[in-house]
C-alpha cells in the first residue's frame, strides 16, 4: 500500500483520474468533494471527513472508512461490498441502490439515511442507529441487527435478519422477532 495526499487525489480526479486503489490516505479532508465513480477499492480512508460529498457509483470494495464522517453524502449505487465503516457517521446519506454486502457498519449512525433498494445482505449493523432510515426494498437477508435502533425506520422487512432483545424495532419495541 502506498500513502497518498487527499488534496493530490482531488487534483488527479479533476483531470480525469478515477483509480485510487490500495492507498493509505490519513486525515482525508473533503467537505463537498466530487468523487463520483472513483475507485478506492482496498484503500484506507479511516476517519475521513467527507460530509456532503458525491461518491455516487464509487467503488469502495473492502475500503476502510472506520469512523468516517459521511453525513449527507451521496453514495447512490456505490459498491461498498465488504467495506469497514464501523462507527461511521452516515446520517441522512443517500445510499439508494448501494451494495453493502458483508459490510461492517457496527455502531454506525445511519439515522435518516436513504437505503431504498440497498443490498445489506450479511452486513453487520450491530449497535447501528437506523432511526427514521428508509429501508424500503432493502435486502436484509442475514444482516446482523443485534442492539440496533430502528425506531421509526420506514419499509424495513426484517425477515431473515439477526436481532436480539436489545434491538429496537420500528414500532419502538425491543426484543427478538
Amino acid at each position: 500500500m502506498k500513502e497518498a495526499d487527499f488534496k493530490q487525489i482531488l487534483k488527479q480526479y479533476r483531470v480525469g483520474e478515477r483509480s485510487f486503489q490500495n492507498l493509505i490516505c490519513a486525515a482525508a479532508e473533503g467537505f463537498e468533494s466530487d468523487l463520483q465513480g472513483a475507485d478506492f477499492s482496498g484503500s484506507i480512508l479511516a476517519a475521513a471527513y467527507l460530509p456532503y460529498s458525491n461518491l455516487s457509483q464509487a467503488i469502495l470494495r473492502r475500503t476502510t472508512l472506520t469512523g468516517a464522517e459521511l453525513g449527507d453524502a451521496r453514495l447512490f449505487s456505490a459498491d461498498l461490498t465488504g467495506a469497514h465503516i464501523q462507527g461511521g457517521h452516515l446520517a441522512r446519506a443517500n445510499l439508494r441502490q448501494a451494495c453493502l454486502r458483508g459490510a461492517n457498519l457496527r455502531d454506525a449512525d445511519l439515522s435518516g439515511a436513504d437505503l431504498r433498494g440497498a443490498d445489506l445482505t450479511d452486513a453487520d449493523l450491530s449497535g447501528a442507529k437506523l432511526i427514521r432510515a428508509n429501508l424500503t426494498e432493502a435486502l436484509l437477508l442475514g444482516t446482523c441487527l443485534q442492539g440496533s435502533r430502528l425506531f421509526r425506520a420506514i419499509g424495513a422487512d426484517l425477515t431473515g435478519t439477526l436481532c436480539d432483545r436489545n434491538t429496537i424495532f420500528p414500532n419502538g419495541y425491543r426484543g427478538e422477532h
